[in-house]
């Protein structure tokens, strides 16, 4: 609720900025056409053109957003030049702007107020940009004659920049804390299952050898897979052969009493899912399905075709669980999990990244096993 709080407050103060920015441009424009229709133009300019600015700026300060955003900008304006600059360095420029830009912008970087300086042929009005409050650079409008007007236009419109470098820092860290959760989820495999495979190869090192070293290798492959260098999605295909290398291994540990099917439709093979998403459905499933039936458990893994979606089920014959339970699980905070990759940790990723109609959906009831449904669009979802 915090966040959006923010960006609505970033939203109105740059929605205030940019009115009067375009009350400016219309004060500025001549009246070469009979009066009517000048106030929807000059708004509409205004809104196209901070439209075009601002993907750039969502992007963060640096030289290349900088230097895409810097023409539009001045063409907000509508000054002889304009320039925008970090606490250090003049980063992009539009216009013939004088030497002096720097100088300018350190006066207005230190006091952290907006600061008029005259010259010829250009004067100039720097205004600082912040970032929760901490000035990360400035923008500096030159032209040949400097009004009170101009300064309260090159305010709002440096307002309405930062609104949305404030937004690009939002976007930054949102995506700073999607990869510290892979991360922690990567440091929530289970170490019970690390213990148990090892241990279940140990038991074959002398009366099968060979079995011994099948078993090491797929090992390793899990785990090469699992602890690999980060990243935010894998292929359908690739996350499967995870899941396999896995049921393998806990195959090996329960024998024959762990049975296991997989049902793959090979159209949705290619599709990109978040790193897994898979492996923590069908641990949850085996650790569950074994409950029951005198320690014997069934698990299977269905992916389906379903056009624009690919939809997953992993689904146990275990003793299943009260419906109210399930939602306690989804519910709960995914860092208190102890007991492996948690359900609620995948559930937080896949609403996170597909949006709040991505959660997993969880079929239960007591002594009916327990079934886990996802879907996942085959278009890659650019939020992360």
């Amino acid at each position: 609720m915090a966040t959006v709080a923010r960006m609505s407050t970033t939203a109105c103060v740059g929605l205030a900025a940019l009115a009067f920015a375009a009350g400016f441009v219309l004060a500025r424009r001549r009246p070469a056409l009979p009066e009517g229709g000048w106030k929807d133009e000059a708004t509409f300019t205004t809104l196209h053109i901070a439209a075009m600015a601002a993907p750039s700026l969502r992007a963060g300060l640096t030289k290349e957003s900088a230097r895409r955003a810097v023409r539009h900008l001045r063409a907000l304006l509508g000054t002889s030049a304009l320039a925008i600059t970090s606490t250090d360095a003049a980063l992009a420029w539009d216009g013939a702007c004088t030497d002096e830009v720097l100088t300018h912008a350190r006066a207005a970087l230190a006091s952290g107020r907006p600061h008029v300086f005259a010259g010829e042929p250009y004067g100039a009005v720097v205004v600082p940009l912040t970032v929760e409050g901490t000035v990360v650079g400035a923008l500096a409008a030159y032209d040949e004659e400097l009004s009170a007007a101009l300064v309260r236009t090159v305010t709002e419109v440096a307002r309405w920049v930062s609104g949305q470098l404030e937004l690009a820092e939002l976007d930054s860290s949102r995506k700073r804390a999607m990869e510290a959760e892979m991360r922690a989820l990567r440091a929530q495999i289970s170490p019970h299952f690390v213990y148990n495979a090892l241990t279940t190869i140990a038991s074959f090192v002398r009366t099968d050898p060979d079995r011994a070293r099948e078993l090491i290798l797929d090992f390793a492959d899990f785990s090469r897979y699992a602890l690999r260098k980060a990243r935010d999605f894998t292929t359908l295909a690739d996350e499967l052969t995870c899941v396999d290398r896995y049921l393998l291994l806990e195959r090996a540990r329960f024998g024959d009493r762990l049975r296991f099917s997989v049902q793959v439709a090979p159209e949705v093979l290619p599709v990109p899912v978040p790193f897994l998403c898979l492996q923590p459905l069908v641990e949850n499933a085996i650790k569950h399905g074994m409950r029951g039936h005198d320690g014997k458990g069934e698990v299977r893994v269905v992916v389906r075709d379903a056009g624009p979606e690919a939809h997953i089920s992993v689904e146990d014959d275990g003793m299943g669980m009260e419906p109210e339970r399930a939602r306690q699980v989804l519910d709960d905070d995914p860092r208190n999990q102890g007991n492996g990759i948690g359900l609620a940790n995948v559930d937080v990723r896949m609403r996170q990244i597909y949006g709040e109609a991505y959660g997993l959906v969880v079929e239960t009831a007591v002594g009916a096993g327990t079934k886990v449904r996802l879907r996942v669009p085959k278009a890659r979802h650019s939020s992360l």
